[in-house]
């Protein structure tokens, strides 16, 4: 009669979950595929970035000309608009272009979260700064292609092209751009069981902060309280920045204010976002 073996049969190995790299690099790499995974859509479908520049477009076709008649002409409106109406809009065009666009990050989202998407993305050996940087990135490409697109369709109305300036200010926004991908990113998270919630507060928000960065009217001209809300608004910062650029002025000041309310959100951005994804994984 055989010995009856009682020892404990092996278990099967598992792999232990590999941890995302650290280090500059390692973030790029992460962000360099969570950025081409993210542009797939847009290339299988390209017609939504052309869809995008109706919005600037209009914006330029109608309230342009309302500039031009109402402040183009006066004294007040060529010493606040600097002479030239056209080169004071269009950085704000793209300025708001870019806030639009970087804002609904969290939308995509949404609908990850809803496939399940999402949570395998998390599983992914991917540092956490990677998704919402590639994510927001993904957002700044088609808004670059259709800041091009503007400029060179306002060139024959006499905006002067500056390429060094240009090419600075986009550089700008897409600092800018990350923050405030980050941040729509973790209001996504933040409302994902009431997502209706993500456009009350997402619409509330962006509309005061166009107003009160002086993007579609000077706040020169306006009430005074209005004028010190804008000195608290960070896109105020951004926007003179980009005018500036954009008029060939790499070195004055309004450009220096601009990366630093650009950068600090940027920071803020991608720490909330951060904090709010590991809260929601845990």
């Amino acid at each position: 009669m055989s010995a009856v073996d009682t020892t404990t049969p092996a278990r099967p190995r598992t792999s232990p979950a590999v941890a995302p790299r650290r280090g500059p690099g390692a973030l790029a790499r992460d962000t360099g595929i969570v950025l081409v995974r993210e542009l797939r859509p847009v290339v299988r479908d390209p017609f939504s970035v052309l869809f995008g520049l109706v919005q600037p477009v209009v914006f330029l076709a109608l309230f342009g000309p309302l500039l031009v008649g109402s402040l183009g002409g006066t004294t007040t409106g060529q010493d606040v608009l600097g002479g030239n109406v056209w080169q004071w809009f269009v950085p704000s065009i793209l300025v708001m272009t870019t806030l639009f666009g970087t804002s609904t990050t969290g939308a995509n989202l949404l609908f990850e979260l809803q496939t399940g998407a999402h949570e395998r993305m998390l599983v992914a050996p991917l540092s956490r700064s990677s998704l919402l940087v590639g994510r927001a990135l993904k957002e700044m490409v088609p808004i670059v292609a259709q800041s091009v697109v503007v400029v060179l369709v306002m060139l024959p109305f006499g905006f002067a092209l500056h390429p060094a300036g240009a090419v600075v200010g986009l550089a700008l926004l897409a600092v800018f751009g990350v923050g405030i991908g980050s941040l729509s990113y973790a209001l996504a998270l933040a409302v994902r069981k009431q997502d209706w919630m993500f456009w009350v507060v997402q619409q509330t928000l962006i509309f005061p902060l166009m107003i009160l960065s002086g993007m579609l009217l000077p706040l020169e001209t306006g009430p005074r309280w209005m004028q010190v809300a804008s000195d608290v608004n960070p896109l105020r910062y951004v926007v003179d920045a980009e005018r500036a650029l954009f008029a060939g002025d790499l070195g004055a000041a309004t450009v220096g204010w601009g990366w630093v309310a650009a950068v600090a959100t940027a920071v803020v951005g991608l720490a909330v976002g951060i904090r709010t994804m590991v809260r929601s994984t845990d």
